[in-house]
């Protein structure tokens, strides 16, 4: 059989496949019908405190759920929102392709979430906020405030794209459908469900969603796992090969993957997807205490963690089936991200409406993080320009009808984006880079922000421009030598010469590393190029330029008065720190012009 009749073959995605798979979609569509009801009820009982305070708690309501949301459905939607389609297909290839390395990504999750706790989420919770760049403003200016709302838009607008992109390309494999057929319309019915209930909506569609991915990836890993002899098959495969290794502590910032650039770049990696970043800051403060929304940092971290394992190992199953006839090197898979796909394919193919499991698991992350990215962007455009800039209160009636027109409008044009996301890559580091060129400026200026009071307006200002057009530079220059070839990763060895099956080409071994576990890396020729360090610094890079940028700037400007910030703003030790330095100025004596006993300032200003 030649590998195009195989592929064909394996396109046998049957009604009951279809039918779980639009079960799924009108569950969600159900669940929004629902909230939107209950919002509307809402609504009506409001309608006696009269138009501001009534439009002001028709967007409070519709955006952070009245701020009343339970802490379980939070967890699931943060865990829903943070493992897209990107993550499950994602992260599967990169470990097929280039090993285990990536995995030891998870510990710096853990650091994250201890920054999380104790650095920004006290700050954001106490200010009660809907949209997380008005703490900019509130920091330092308006301009701020624009620029990190400006950001938000231009990252989700790099992001959620791919995101569309991915579970389409699942689809794709499963049933032969194009994906420019099946992506619009499954974001029409995520566009429906998000626009019309709000985030109570997006956070209980969530629940379901994710209920569905564990549902789908555990069938996979069971039933793949028992087809080629257990779990020691799937162990001594990847030890062959060097898929399984030892932290690889080389400090060339270069190289792919290292212990730093997994550590350090991975903390600035997930702080700037949890911490500063609207679509999942909305969900914790909708939740009425800080206790909850810090037990909500470890319940998720651990469902996220519970995900990654099971992403990692589902990559070592997927070489341990393919061992001896890798399918993208005989075109079985068309595209990287078609791996697991494929797998489900061969190992659920027989079952009728398993497939359609996976495929429902796969868009429900998808939906997930799209649903979070409109409820965000709409709190961010309503919050921030709209109210900005408008001097009359909205009514009630406006405020929806702005919150439901951003939905729309930006699910449409994230659908068009689509066709370019086709055409850039893997899509692991392809969202990594990308996402860093606004994440980067913004982690930093909030990390300044919260961490550094001598900071001020126009030293974060430049430190984020400034920022802004390095990070620029560095990810399209990045991306370009990837899309043309001048930058190739070398993959862990794999083979064709066990295939059942006829491909152009000759079968044969390719051993593209010592198979003693040594570290692979590839030295790119010429001279060092900034924009060839590890792709998962690239947030770290943006962040460090903008907070030394900025605080050099701060500091020769000589602008900042500590004592007039409000420390409210500052995470809890450096608030103590800067309470404590201004008690003990409080306390130094004063000596008045007329010669008089010395007073203390507390005395002179009264």
């Amino acid at each position: 059989m030649h590998v195009e009749e195989l592929r064909a073959s394996l396109q046998s995605f049957g009604w009951p496949d279809y039918l779980v798979f639009c079960l799924m979609l009108a569950i969600c569509a159900v669940i929004g019908i629902y909230f939107c009801l209950q919002l509307r009820r809402e609504s009506r009982k409001q309608r006696s405190s009269g138009g501001a305070e009534e439009a002001a708690a028709s967007a409070a309501s519709y955006l952070v759920g009245g701020r009343q949301m339970k802490i379980f459905p939070i967890t699931m939607s943060l865990i829903s929102s943070f493992i897209s389609g990107i993550t499950l297909l994602g992260t599967p290839t990169e470990v097929y392709l280039y090993g285990a390395q990536y995995m030891y990504i998870m510990g710096s999750l853990v650091l994250m979430g201890f920054c999380m706790y104790y650095f920004f989420l006290p700050v954001f919770h106490e200010l009660n906020l809907i949209s997380t760049y008005k703490y900019l403003e509130q920091r330092y200016n308006r301009s701020l405030r624009l620029f990190g709302s400006v950001m938000f838009i231009v990252a989700s607008l790099l992001w959620l794209p791919i995101v569309i992109y991915v579970p389409a390309i699942a689809f794709n494999q499963a049933t032969g459908v194009n994906i420019h057929i099946v992506t619009p319309i499954v974001c029409v019915v995520c566009i429906f469900y998000t626009c019309i209930g709000g985030l109570k909506a997006v956070v209980w569609t969530d629940v379901i969603q994710t209920i569905i991915m564990f549902g789908a990836m555990a069938l996979v890993l069971i039933k793949g796992t028992l087809d080629i002899g257990g779990p020691s098959v799937v162990w001594q495969r990847a030890q062959e090969t060097a898929r399984l290794e030892r932290p690889n502590f080389t400090p060339d910032i270069t190289e792919r993957y290292t212990f730093y650039s997994l550590v350090l770049g991975g903390v600035a990696h997930w702080l700037k997807s949890n911490a500063i970043s609207q679509n999942m800051i909305q969900r914790y403060l909708s939740l009425p205490t800080l206790r909850d929304a810090r037990i909500a940092i470890w319940t998720f971290i651990a469902g996220v963690l519970a995900f990654l394992m099971i992403c990692g190992y589902t990559g070592l199953l997927i070489y341990a089936t393919y061992a001896q006839c890798d399918p993208l090197e005989t075109k079985l898979a068309q595209r990287n991200d078609q791996l697991l796909p494929l797998l489900v394919m061969e190992t659920l193919g027989s079952y009728p409406g398993l497939p359609g499991v996976f495929v429902a698991g796969v868009f429900s992350a998808a939906l997930s993080s799209l649903s979070t990215g409109l409820n965000s962007l709409s709190a961010v455009v309503l919050e921030d320009f709209v109210k900005t800039f408008r001097r009359q209160p909205l009514t009630e009636g406006q405020t929806a009808f702005v919150m439901r027109s951003v939905v729309v409008v930006f699910g449409i044009v994230f659908v068009a984006l689509v066709f370019a996301v086709e055409k850039l890559g893997a899509v692991l580091q392809l969202t990594i880079t990308l996402s860093s060129v606004a994440n980067g400026p913004l982690l930093g200026i909030f990390t300044a922000g919260v961490m550094l009071p001598w900071v001020n307006s126009k030293g974060a200002l430049l430190g984020g421009f400034s920022s802004l057009l390095v990070m620029a530079w560095m990810c399209v220059s990045a991306q370009r030598d990837l899309v043309t070839g001048n930058l190739v990763y070398q993959r862990k060895p794999y083979s064709t010469m066990g295939c059942n099956y006829t491909f152009a080409g000759e079968p044969r071994h390719f051993a593209s590393l010592p198979l003693d576990g040594a570290f692979s890396h590839e030295v790119p020729s010429g001279p060092f190029q900034l924009y060839r360090i590890s792709y998962l610094y690239f947030t770290l890079f943006g962040a460090l330029l903008t907070i030394v940028v900025a605080l050099v700037t701060s500091l020769l400007l000589r602008e900042t008065d500590l004592d007039a910030i409000d420390t409210r703003l500052l995470t809890p030790f450096v608030r103590r720190w800067l309470e404590r330095r201004r008690h003990k100025q409080s306390q130094i004596p004063t000596r008045t012009p007329d010669g008089l006993k010395p007073k203390t300032i507390q005395e002179t200003a009264t």
